[in-house]
C-alpha cells in the first residue's frame, strides 16, 4: 500500500483526483492512502439534505458524491482517502468504514480516551461528541473518500451546520481530550496501523 501525504491541498481537485484514479485503476494497481488537510470547506453527501447547512457564510458548499450528510474540513484536521480495492480484498464497506473507526478508537484509547463508533451514524464519538466522521464512496469494486479526524483546529465553523444531519450535535478533538500529536504525526499513526491492518481478515 502506498502512502501519499498531501498537505494542503484544495477539496474539488483532490475529490476529481480519486475520481480518476478509481476510473482508471486495474487491477495490479497498489492500493493508496492519501493523508492531507483542506482550507475551510463544507462538503455534502450525495442524499445529504442542503437544509442542514444552517449559515456557511463565507465557507464554499461543496456536492460530492460521498455518502453521509454535511461535514466540515478546514486546517488543523486530518483527512485520511482511503483508495483501495475491496474486491481484492475481500472487504466489504462496513468492514473498511469499522476498520477505519477501530483505527481512530485504538489511537485515542493509548491514551486513556474511551470512544466508540455508531452503527446508526458512522464515525467516532466521545463521550456522545463527534470525533471522526466516515463517508466512503464505492465505485467498480473499489472506495475512495475516507476518514476526517479532528485534530486541534477552529471548531466553530461546525456550529454552522447540523454535523452529519443532527441538529446539536457536538464535536471534539484530540487537542482537548488531551491526545498529543500534529496532523502529521497523528496521519503517520493512523497510516501504520491502516497499513498493517486494513487489509487483515475480519
Amino acid at each position: 500500500m502506498i502512502v501519499r501525504r498531501l498537505g494542503r491541498v484544495d477539496y474539488l481537485p483532490t475529490w476529481q483526483a480519486m475520481q480518476r484514479f478509481t476510473d482508471t485503476r486495474g487491477a495490479d494497481v497498489d492500493d493508496e492512502l492519501w493523508l492531507l488537510q483542506h482550507p475551510p470547506v463544507f462538503t455534502l453527501g450525495m442524499a445529504a439534505d442542503p437544509s442542514h447547512v444552517l449559515a456557511a457564510g463565507d465557507i464554499p458548499v461543496v456536492r460530492t458524491d460521498r455518502g453521509g450528510q454535511v461535514t466540515y474540513h478546514g486546517p488543523g484536521q486530518l483527512v485520511l482517502y482511503a483508495l483501495l480495492d475491496l474486491r481484492r480484498n475481500g472487504l466489504g464497506v462496513r468492514d473498511l468504514v469499522m476498520r477505519l473507526e477501530q483505527a481512530v478508537i485504538e489511537l485515542v484509547g493509548a491514551h486513556g480516551v474511551h470512544a466508540e463508533g455508531r452503527r446508526d451514524a458512522p464515525g467516532v464519538y466521545v463521550g456522545g461528541r463527534k470525533l471522526a466522521s466516515v463517508g466512503m464512496r464505492i465505485r467498480r469494486g473499489a472506495s475512495y473518500h475516507g476518514l476526517a479526524l479532528n485534530v486541534d483546529m477552529d471548531l466553530s465553523p461546525f456550529a454552522r451546520i447540523n454535523p452529519c444531519g443532527m441538529a446539536g450535535m457536538q464535536v471534539t478533538q484530540l487537542a482537548d481530550l488531551g491526545v498529543p500529536g500534529n496532523v502529521d504525526e497523528v496521519g503517520e499513526r493512523l497510516a501504520e496501523w491502516l497499513v498493517m491492518q486494513v487489509t487483515a481478515p475480519a
